[in-house]
């Protein structure tokens, strides 16, 4: 058996080593017989001890390195347009192969939006996908956390390397992710910052690993539209799930919608993309439903109709509804009770009904 073309320290010199990206996969994917010289890379000081650096990380449990010549390394992930030449991966490494779906979207989301993502990523964990997102705040971390709420597994893309978690406050859902037998990953060596030119790299890995992308929330310049514009280019599917015309957060999918993103309104109108995964488990209808709870009095269901599916304050509900300031206040109080409405800045919405698929 020949001796491999590269060592685990190689290959971390060949990440951080100053050289053209074109010479990086000549030289990893140069013959086994050719000598391996520290993979061509000239002696540096400052490099060796930055490589000590990657394999005192790599002594951590459930910590590894996946090589882009490696049989592990993620077959959709090296069909990409330069893909990354080596993956840091802290968890379970196996999951990097599963069919995944990607969700994005928002930093600063509604609430509906957030109950939206987590209720999408619990019913595709149902289904047996993984989801795939960037341990961002917002849209990204109500992914993960529907994911792992649904029993299922989830891979975080990070900006960084792989010894911080950003943002900070993400730290304890990176730790479950990896508990729950998920990953955080990232092509970033250890000490790498989130600066601003890795956010554009990581959106590529997440949409190199996913079947498709499902974006959830986004303005007219969110970062999310660059997630779908990457999963585009690569020839994977764009998912959109429309909002009001009158919200900001829904104008980015709502141009997607018009770009030839297909429109969600249920776990259906993604999974029958697939039809080659096999049939989904059969839901009692495609369309969204609510879950039970007994019907509100006569004055919270009027101010609950009044409400429509747009963000809206207690003024404009007085106006709507003819009710005296403190009967609307009253209904709204018990709306949020029976869960059917949440507040948020200072507006009421109408909470997310489950997607279908979802027990």
């Amino acid at each position: 058996m020949n001796e491999p073309r590269l060592t685990l320290e190689d290959w971390l010199k060949l990440i951080r080593a100053r050289i053209p990206l074109e010479r990086k996969y000549a030289l990893c994917a140069a013959p086994p017989g050719a000598p391996r010289g520290g993979a061509g890379i000239a002696p540096d000081a400052e490099l060796e001890r930055a490589v000590e650096g990657d394999l005192a990380w790599l002594q951590g449990a459930h910590r590894s390195l996946v090589p882009l010549t490696d049989p592990g390394y993620p077959e959709r992930l090296k069909q990409i347009q330069n893909p990354p030449l080596a993956l840091f991966v802290h968890g379970d490494a196996e999951a990097l192969g599963r069919w995944q779906l990607a969700i994005v979207g928002s930093r600063s989301p509604t609430e509906g939006g957030r109950e939206t993502a987590r209720s999408f990523a619990g019913g595709l964990v149902e289904m047996g996908f993984a989801v795939t997102s960037g341990l961002a705040r917002g849209i990204d971390g109500c992914a993960h956390e529907g994911a792992l709420d649904g029993g299922g597994v989830t891979v975080a893309v990070s900006a960084t390397g792989p010894d911080r978690v950003y943002p900070r406050s993400n730290s304890n859902l990176a730790a479950r992710i990896v508990e729950r037998g998920g990953a955080v990953v990232t092509e970033f060596p250890v000490g790498e910052a989130p600066l601003a030119r890795n956010f554009p790299r990581r959106n590529r890995i997440i949409s190199g690993l996913a079947l498709g992308t499902l974006v959830v929330e986004a303005a007219r310049k969110s970062g999310s539209l660059l997630t779908a514009q990457h999963a585009a280019e690569q020839g994977r599917e764009v998912f959109a799930i429309p909002g009001s015309i009158h919200s900001p957060l829904a104008r980015g999918c709502h141009r997607l919608i018009r770009q030839g993103a297909k429109l969600v309104e249920c776990l259906d109108d993604i999974v029958e993309e697939f039809p080659w995964l096999g049939a989904a488990p059969a839901a009692a209808d495609s369309a969204p439903r609510a879950d039970p709870s007994p019907a509100p009095g006569d004055d919270a269901s009027r101010v609950l109709d009044a409400m429509g599916y747009d963000p809206v304050d207690v003024d404009r509900l007085i106006a709507r509804t003819g009710l005296p300031a403190e009967g609307v206040s009253t209904s709204l109080l018990e709306l949020e009770l029976r869960g059917l409405v949440c507040k948020s800045n200072g507006f009421f919405t109408r909470r997310a009904a489950r997607v279908a698929g979802r027990g």
